[in-house]
């Protein structure tokens, strides 16, 4: 083979790969920023531009410095074309509510959870009103369980992977929740290629009109998720019961959770108490299918093979050991992250490693920094939009990290165990001081037990429990083995997260704060001086100290957060901070609290002084005991009845008009309602809303006003939780103080509330509505929302604008958080006007 020239001896206009590498990064980033996309062939144009120019450049060499750029405008336009193209299948706004008769295949395995089952389903046929439509190819849905006439709920059928069947369906536009520094669920369903969700409607009426589900045919299609899903159920059986027990154990059903997200890539299988565990203890990285797992895996597998291998002489003649090992580990690594599911780390895993593989193969030795460029560009080639994922981030960020700071390191250490352990303690250190701040950076939060947690959780999993969990589909017993495995690493990690500051949780500061956080951790990271690895130090004082801007002493400002049918204001000044309402409940295992205000208030550093709760509805207290738990200091407040639930976890003083105090200059006031009608009837949680009492009378109204300047009020905001018409008579009547400058719409804008003597009374600039998109109640009801707008109110509604924050310093303006971080593949609503911003 012949020797390549020395660097020294290439011509000077040679093709600089790592900056075509970056170029292509570059591209990239830039092309995700766009807030909408333009028309398909402007893309093509750019592209056609950019190959024209690479191939004038491939024959005029002192062009060939433009190497980065072509790679950008390669990259830019070849992300926005295929989004151009995806976009473009989109679910038309005409379709979303219809009654659709769809035909498909079941893509994925079911996941069931609470009496419902969710499933994705590659549609083969549409029809509304008998004739064909157009819908995406790639759908969710939900199939709830149905009422029976004996009141049980009936579960959806039996549903396997690969079927096809023909269902009633309502369909609309992927819509999440667009919250400050919360998960985007719209590109996280983008990168799935779904572009429709819904539900399977069934009812007597519809079967007479479309037919019943009907289950058509088993296939042999997606026979990977069939085996997924067998998979699955095999475990469940054997862990549930192994012995014949008449009662399960506890621990071990938790266990068989892990093991089935080990060997399926299920994570919805782990128990939420068992992942805020993992969480609090900074291994929640290994509890599923990870780069970690499909990389080990790849390993052994080259190890085995390799030895297998050698043990044949022909073979060795007619392809190297090494060639064969290499090349068997990749594609076995890659069958094992296709049986995981496939997911989104799986996939840039088996790049990341095919191109390693594919450039030792070729016989190429390039410096690292090349080789991850290099495998960078290929898996943003792949899937342009990981780059906004955090787990492409801490991956990259943590291999660039080990690979830097591992030169010399290994001849510097002795090779007897002693020496390995040294190497799994160092590089353990190495990794968890440079992606704590980056850590901070993503989440806001990072776990201090975690360096002991991962050096005992690291091995034990990815030796021990990650392999018995493999095995255990070639011989049962060893799925058992894993759980006990599991449960015995549960108790350690139970113990880490039971520490005082086990985890830390600071207010996620802004984005140049976080980049000089982890350089400065990378920085102390790397094998320098310490004299040099000291200026890391400064670079990370910012983060640990940031607190993000208050209103200042007599103002204060409003968060609507966006939380779906519910309602949730965060309402802070400048040293307090007060929740009215904790959003709702979604189903068994989660809600708003947990997955928007817990979060968010974390985010933002805030402290809760007090939670006020309008009045008992689900929707409005669905997230109020992970608020309290995550929030022990803060007193609560509200309209709740003595045998309430939330009772046990925090003594609530019930809310009167007449209640006043004032913080910071900010002054709150309790309108609503009266002291004579604080005796509330005691409720039962589980019974039907039809059988409940009418809470919504007694809802906490809550008015609070900023400090005026001489010869002017400050401005002033509503609340008013559901009150409805003789509620809202009642106060204009008792010549309450109602004129504001926001008024949350009461009912969410019920045709039930919101009348004319309040409106009067009241004369808003703006008119918030917290609902969710689409939902079933036709919040807020049209002549609601013509009569506040005839009253010159602008009307907010957080499916069109997200969370909403509005300031009283500047009371005619707000700032909607769907339209200040829109990017392309987030949803517009049809017929959407969102109210000025600042």
């Amino acid at each position: 083979m012949t020797a390549p020239a020395p660097a020294s001896t290439l011509p000077r206009t040679a093709w600089r790969l790592p900056a075509v590498l970056a170029g292509w990064l570059l591209g990239t980033a830039l092309q995700l920023q766009q807030g909408a996309l333009w028309p398909w062939p402007a893309y093509g144009g750019t592209l056609a531009l950019a190959l024209a120019v690479g191939g004038l450049a491939w024959r005029l060499p002192q062009w060939r410095w433009l190497g980065w750029l072509i790679a950008a405008l390669l990259a830019w336009s070849a992300c926005g074309l295929r989004a151009s193209v995806f976009l473009a299948a989109a679910l038309a706004p005409q379709l979303e509510g219809q009654d659709l008769r769809v035909t498909g295949l079941v893509a994925a395995m079911p996941q069931e959870r609470d009496a419902s089952l969710r499933l994705r389903l590659q549609v083969e046929s549409a029809l509304l009103h008998g004739a064909p439509v157009q819908v995406p190819a790639l759908i969710d849905l939900t199939w709830y369980a149905q009422g029976q006439h004996d009141g049980e709920l009936a579960p959806p059928p039996a549903v396997r992977a690969g079927e096809r069947w023909r269902l009633t369906v309502r369909l609309k536009a992927p819509h999440g929740a667009r919250n400050p520094h919360g998960f985007d669920y719209e590109l996280w369903l983008w990168e799935q290629g779904v572009q429709a969700t819904g539900y399977v409607r069934t009812s007597a009426r519809l079967d007479v009109l479309h037919g019943p589900p009907q289950r058509l045919a088993a296939t042999w299609r997606y026979p990977v998720e069939q085996l997924r899903q067998r998979v699955r159920d095999a475990i469940a059986r054997t862990l549930a019961d192994p012995a014949g027990d008449a009662a399960p154990d506890a621990a071990r059903q938790r266990a068989a959770g892990v093991v089935t997200a080990l060997v399926t890539g299920d994570q919805r299988a782990i128990d939420r108490a068992d992942w805020d565990v993992f969480r609090a203890t900074g291994v929640a990285h290994l509890m599923s299918i990870s780069g970690l797992h499909i990389t080990l895996f790849a390993w052994l597998t080259v190890a085995a093979l390799g030895r297998a291998w050698r043990l044949s002489p022909r073979l060795c003649l007619a392809v190297p050991a090494p060639t064969a090992a290499l090349a068997g580990g990749v594609l076995l690594a890659g069958a094992y992250a296709l049986f995981s599911g496939w997911g989104v780390p799986a996939q840039r895993t088996v790049c990341m490693l095919a191109t390693v593989a594919l450039l030792r193969l070729s016989g190429r030795h390039w410096p690292w920094p090349q080789v991850w460029l290099l495998a960078c560009a290929v898996v943003l080639a792949a899937d342009p939009w990981a780059l906004l994922q955090p787990g492409f981030w801490l991956s990259f960020v943590a291999v660039a990290v080990l690979f830097a700071t591992d030169s010399g390191a290994a001849s510097a250490r002795p090779a007897d165990a002693r020496g390995q352990f040294y190497a799994l303690l160092r590089e353990q250190w190495v990794v968890t001081l440079a992606l704590t701040p980056l850590t901070l950076l993503l989440f806001g939060q990072v776990s201090v037990v975690g360096l002991l947690a991962n050096l005992v959780a690291i091995p034990w999993t990815t030796l021990v429990v990650t392999p018995l969990a493999l095995l255990g589909v070639l011989w049962a017993p060893l799925w058992l083995a894993a759980a006990w495995c599991v449960q015995g690493l549960s108790v350690l990690l139970q113990w880490l997260a039971a520490w005082p500051w086990a985890q830390i949780s600071l207010a996620m500061a802004p984005l140049w704060v976080g980049m000089a956080a982890v350089a400065g951790g990378t920085l102390l990271a790397l094998r320098l001086p310490w004299g040099l690895r000291a200026l890391g130090l400064p670079l990370l004082l910012p983060a640990l100290w940031w607190q993000p801007p208050r209103p200042p002493p007599g103002q204060f400002e409003l968060l609507a957060a966006d939380v779906g049918q519910g309602q949730a204001v965060l309402v802070r000044t400048a040293g307090h901070a007060l929740l009215y309402d904790a959003g709702p409940r979604y189903h068994q295992d989660s809600n708003a609290g947990e997955r928007v205000l817990v979060p968010l208030l974390r985010a933002q550093g805030d402290r809760l002084d007090l939670l006020v709760l309008s009045h008992r509805d689900s929707d409005h207290t669905g997230g109020a005991a992970a608020v309290l738990a995550q929030q022990p200091q803060a007193r609560l407040l509200g309209s709740i009845e003595p045998g309430h639930a939330l009772q046990a976890l925090r003594p609530v003083q019930p809310c009167a008009a007449g209640q006043r105090w004032t913080w910071d200059g900010v002054h709150f006031e309790v309108l609503h309602p009266p002291p004579q009608s604080l005796q509330l009837p005691q409720m039962a949680d589980s019974a039907p809303r039809s059988r409940q009492p009418n809470t919504n009378a007694t809802s906490c109204v809550l008015r609070i006003a900023a400090a005026g300047t001489p010869g002017s009020d400050g401005a002033q905001a509503l609340l008013t939780g559901d009150i409805e018409l003789a509620q809202e008579q009642a106060l204009v009547d008792a010549g309450a103080p109602l004129a504001a400058d926001l008024v949350l719409a009461p009912h969410h804008g019920s045709k039930t509330s919101s009348g004319q003597a309040f409106l009067q009374a009241v004369q808003p600039r703006i008119a918030l509505v917290q609902a969710g998109y689409r939902n079933r109640f036709g919040h807020p009801a049209p002549e609601v929302a013509a009569r506040y707008r005839q009253h010159g109110a602008t009307l907010v509604q957080t499916p069109e604008c997200g969370a909403v924050r509005w300031q009283s310093h500047v009371p005619q303006t707000v700032h909607c958080e769907r339209e200040a971080a829109r990017r392309y593949w987030h949803h517009r609503v049809p017929g959407a006007t969102v109210a000025s911003q600042p």
